[in-house]
């Protein structure tokens, strides 16, 4: 049986905390920064956490248990 590949565009917006949380970014804070404020940008600029609902999707993308 072959190795199992994990999903690369998981893998590229997901990282794995030690304690086991996933860590993700925010998105709205690629382009048309102009009209957004100062504090909605500092606050979309801080890494996130996946909710728990999502949580075992994106473990199953990364092929982790």
């Amino acid at each position: 049986m072959p190795k199992m590949k994990t999903k690369s565009s998981a893998k590229k917006r997901f990282k794995v905390t030690g304690t086991g949380k996933i860590k993700r970014k925010h998105a709205f804070k690629s382009h048309i920064l102009t009209k957004k404020s100062k504090k909605r940008k500092l606050r979309l600029t801080h890494d996130g956490l996946v909710h728990k609902s999502d949580k075992s999707n994106i473990m199953q993308q990364l092929n982790l248990k």
